[in-house]
């Protein structure tokens, strides 16, 4: 569904500049932005995926991931296509490379987005797969809905998104969970033809403006996975953010452009697990691993178990009014 886009300016001769994500296109009549679902049509911008979905699922939320936010419940998630990266390893490159014409779409309005949210037992709304952040026009207007239906909405997302548009959707977004690539600025520039300094600019104003935020950091053997990187990231969640921030590292698994660099040891996990809670984090999570306790949510205080993770299903155990059942350690879980 095509719409007028938000957040662009006209320049000389037809052109335009978009002003959604720090890649501020500069666009000529008839073409298209770096994300291919946003067109300069006679010197006008257009989204050409208003309510266009690629995916739609019935997820449970830990599978976003999200380990402190509505945990047990079920979120409708939807995807589009196209990206505002270009990164090589993408896990989801059928839609994320896509151009809406080469994609068989389902179009949803906002008001059926809600219904259909509501009709099949879900809490709230995750908008996922690709980048939700181009998808602008169509989250904010869904997400202005869904929290008059007492719907939440989250995005998972690549933090890859100008201040101005986050604060427009910021109070509407209850929860972000923001890939963090890498913390060295040549990975982002090498592997997703990004910078790395508006993500983490993303994941601080995020927080500023009251939307929980979790932190996904994929860990690439030999691209973002020494210890001192590590250290370096978890210091900077220190300082700019708070202890208290899930942080999921998640083992890669080879895919798309990059399928000759080897699965993530779990040994290598282990480690970087090890290193988060050395440097102060609470809440250091592993994913895409076999069972174990490294999933789980406990009390940081007296090391109580509070919440049990196998996969995607959860027994919520010694918490009572939001806090530990044997030491009353307050735990920053939401919905819970």
């Amino acid at each position: 569904m095509k719409v007028t886009a938000r957040f662009w300016k006209p320049q000389k001769n037809s052109t335009v500049k978009c002003f959604l994500c720090p890649n501020n296109c500069v666009i000529q009549p008839g073409m298209k932005g770096q994300c291919q679902v946003r067109e300069n049509i006679n010197g006008t911008l257009f989204s050409l995926i208003y309510g266009s979905c690629s995916s739609i699922a019935y997820d449970p939320i830990e599978k976003k991931p999200f380990h402190h936010f509505f945990p047990g419940s079920l979120a409708l998630s939807l995807g589009s296509v196209g990206c505002n990266l270009k990164c090589t390893h993408c896990q989801n490159y059928s839609i994320s490379s896509s151009k809406p014409t080469d994609y068989p779409l389902k179009e949803f309005t906002p008001e059926e987005t809600v219904e259909h949210a509501k009709n099949n037992s879900c809490q709230g709304i995750a908008w996922t797969y690709n980048e939700p952040t181009i998808w602008h026009e169509y989250t904010v207007d869904s997400a202005r809905l869904a929290k008059k239906s007492e719907l939440y909405t989250v995005y998972v997302t690549n933090g890859y998104i100008n201040p101005d548009p986050l604060q427009e959707i910021a109070p509407f977004l209850d929860a972000m969970n923001i890939d963090v690539k890498a913390f060295h600025n040549s990975f982002y520039q090498d592997v997703c033809k990004a910078k790395l300094t508006p993500v983490l600019e993303t994941c601080k104003l995020a927080k500023s403006l009251g939307v929980h935020i979790e932190l996904t950091y994929l860990v690439i053997p030999g691209l973002n996975d020494s210890l001192d990187e590590i250290t370096q990231f978890c210091s900077w969640i220190l300082e700019e953010l708070s202890a208290d921030t899930p942080v999921h590292f998640s083992r890669f698994h080879p895919d798309y452009k990059m399928t000759d660099i080897s699965t993530t040891p779990l040994d290598s996990l282990l480690k970087i697990y090890d290193v988060a809670k050395k440097t102060g984090l609470l809440y250091p999570y592993m994913g895409n691993v076999p069972h174990g306790v490294y999933e789980n949510t406990v009390c940081p205080s007296c090391g109580t178990c509070i919440i049990e993770r196998h996969g995607f299903s959860i027994n919520v155990t010694n918490l009572k009014n939001g806090t530990c059942s044997n030491c009353h350690t307050k735990l920053p879980i939401i919905g819970i």
